[in-house]
C-alpha cells in the first residue's frame, strides 16, 4: 500500500477523525483516525495511545464484510495502519440505532422496560446529530418534514425507508458474523451518506469499537466496546490500559469475521452431457454465494451403480454436500439419490417444451421416505443450497441476507421513479 498520497483541503474533522479530500483520486476522501476516545459528547476525552490503529483495523474488517456480501457502502480500501480511502459523501446527520436488547439510553427513554428485553425484529430508532442539543430522538416523519437534500438527492420517505431497511440489514449481518466467536452484538450505530459521484444512499462513516455493545457470552459484565470506558468512575492510566485492552480484544477477533470454520459445496449429477448448459447455471449462480461446485454426468437409469459409487466418494470425505440431480426426461437421478443418501438431494430438470407437463411429474411424484424437493430455476437450485449452507456459515447467510435487501432496495427505487414519471 502507498502511503505517499497527496493529501488536499481538510473536509471535516470529528471527534476522533479527519477527513481529507484526494486530489489524485477524484470523488475519493481519505479517513484518517486519531488517537482520541470520548464519551457524552466529548464531555469527556482522552489520549489513547494506538486507539487510531485499532479502530482503523476494526473498521476496514467490518466494511470489508458488508462489502463482500452486497451491501453499498463508502469504504474503498485500507490506506495505512490509521486510514482507509472512501468514497466522498455528503454525509446525512443522522445516527440509525438498531438494537437487539434494551440497555443505556433507551431504558432511561422507557422506563418500565427491563434491562435484557429483547426486541424482535431488532428495533431501529434515529438521532439528529445536533451536540448542542445532545443529539435528539427524532422520528421518520420529522427526517421527511426536514426536506434534507444531499448531493442533489432529496431525503423522503423511499430514501428514509431504504435506510432504516439497511440498517436492520446491516446489523442482522453483523449480529450474525459475531455468533460464531460466541458474542453477542446488543446494539448498533451506524450512518449513512450520498455519494457525489453515483448519488445513491451508502453505509459511510465507520464502524469500529465505538458503534456498538458487544457482550462475550451475552454477560454484560463482560463487555468489550467504549461503554468500559463510559462506566468508569474516574479515567486512571490503568483503567486506560484496560479499555485499550478491550479494543484490542475486539481488533484481533474482528479479522476472523471474514473467515468461516464451515465448509460446504454443491455436487451436480447431470443425466446426460446435453444438459450442460442448465448445470453451468446452477454452478455460476453457486459461485455468487462463494460455495464449490462441482459437475457430473451419470444416469440412474443406465448404471445405477456408477450413480451410487460417485455419492459415496461425496459422502466419504467429511464436506457438508448437497446434490442437485439435473435429469429432465424421466427423473430416476433425484429420487435414486435421495433414497440412498442422508445429504440434501434437490431436483432441478431441465424441462423441454414438447413434453415438460409430463416430465416434471417424475420430480414430483416420489416414492414415500424420500424428501427430495424440486425447483425449476437453475439459481434457484444454488440459492436452496446456499439456505441450508448459510445456517452455519455467516458469509455465505450475509449474501442470501444482502440479496434480500438490494432486491427489497431496486423494487422501491423502480416505483419511484415510475411515480415520479407519471406525476
Amino acid at each position: 500500500i502507498s502511503l505517499d498520497l497527496k493529501l488536499g483541503k481538510k473536509v471535516n474533522e470529528g471527534k476522533t477523525k479527519e477527513v481529507y479530500e484526494l486530489p489524485d483520486i477524484p470523488g475519493c476522501v481519505l479517513m484518517q483516525s486519531k488517537d482520541q476516545i470520548t464519551a457524552g459528547n466529548a464531555a469527556r476525552k482522552d489520549r489513547m495511545e494506538g486507539k487510531a490503529a485499532i479502530s482503523n483495523t476494526t473498521t476496514s474488517c467490518v466494511f470489508q464484510l458488508l462489502q463482500e456480501a452486497g451491501i453499498k457502502t463508502a469504504f474503498v480500501r485500507k490506506q495505512s495502519d490509521t486510514a482507509f480511502i472512501a468514497a466522498h459523501c455528503e454525509m446525512i446527520p443522522i445516527e440509525w440505532v438498531c438494537r437487539r436488547i434494551a440497555t443505556g439510553s433507551f431504558l432511561k427513554r422507557n422506563p418500565g422496560v427491563k434491562e435484557g428485553y429483547k426486541f424482535y425484529p431488532p428495533k431501529i430508532e434515529m438521532f439528529y446529530k445536533d451536540d448542542a442539543n445532545n443529539d435528539p430522538q427524532w422520528s421518520e416523519e420529522q427526517l421527511i418534514e426536514a426536506k434534507f437534500c444531499f448531493a442533489g438527492l432529496t431525503i423522503g420517505q423511499t430514501e428514509v425507508d431504504i435506510m432504516a431497511r439497511s440498517t436492520q440489514a446491516i446489523f442482522e449481518i453483523l449480529e450474525k458474523s459475531w455468533q460464531p466467536q460466541n458474542c453477542t452484538l446488543v446494539d448498533l450505530k451506524i450512518e449513512f451518506g450520498v455519494n457525489i459521484l453515483t448519488k445513491e444512499i451508502v453505509l459511510a462513516d465507520v464502524i469500529d469499537n465505538d458503534s456498538w455493545r458487544l457482550w462475550p457470552s451475552g454477560d454484560r459484565r463482560q463487555q468489550k466496546d467504549k461503554q468500559s470506558y463510559r462506566d468508569l468512575k474516574e479515567v486512571t492510566p490503568e483503567a486506560l490500559q484496560m479499555v485499550k485492552r478491550n479494543f484490542e480484544w475486539v481488533a484481533e477477533r474482528v479479522e476472523l469475521l471474514l473467515k468461516t470454520k464451515s465448509q460446504g459445496r454443491v455436487v451436480v449429477l447431470m443425466g446426460s452431457p446435453s444438459d450442460l448448459s442448465h448445470c453451468e447455471k446452477i454452478k455460476k449462480a453457486c459461485a455468487t454465494f462463494g460455495i464449490p461446485c462441482e459437475l457430473r454426468v451419470t444416469s440412474a437409469h443406465k448404471g445405477p451403480d456408477e450413480t451410487l459409487r460417485i455419492k459415496a466418494e461425496y459422502e466419504g470425505d467429511g464436506i457438508p454436500t448437497v446434490f442437485v440431480a439435473v435429469a429432465g426426461r424421466s427423473n430416476g437421478l433425484g429420487p435414486v439419490m435421495s433414497g440412498n443418501t442422508a445429504y440434501p438431494v434437490v431436483n432441478c430438470p431441465p424441462l423441454s417444451a414438447d413434453w415438460g407437463t409430463q416430465d416434471v411429474w417424475s420430480s414430483l411424484r416420489l416414492p414415500s421416505g424420500l424428501g427430495c424437493p424440486t425447483t425449476l430455476s437453475p439459481e434457484g437450485a444454488a440459492q436452496f443450497a446456499a439456505q441450508i449452507f448459510g445456517l452455519n456459515n455467516h458469509l455465505v447467510w450475509a449474501k442470501l441476507r444482502s440479496n434480500m435487501l438490494n432486491t427489497w432496495i431496486s423494487l422501491k427505487q423502480a416505483d419511484k421513479k415510475l411515480r415520479e414519471c407519471t406525476l
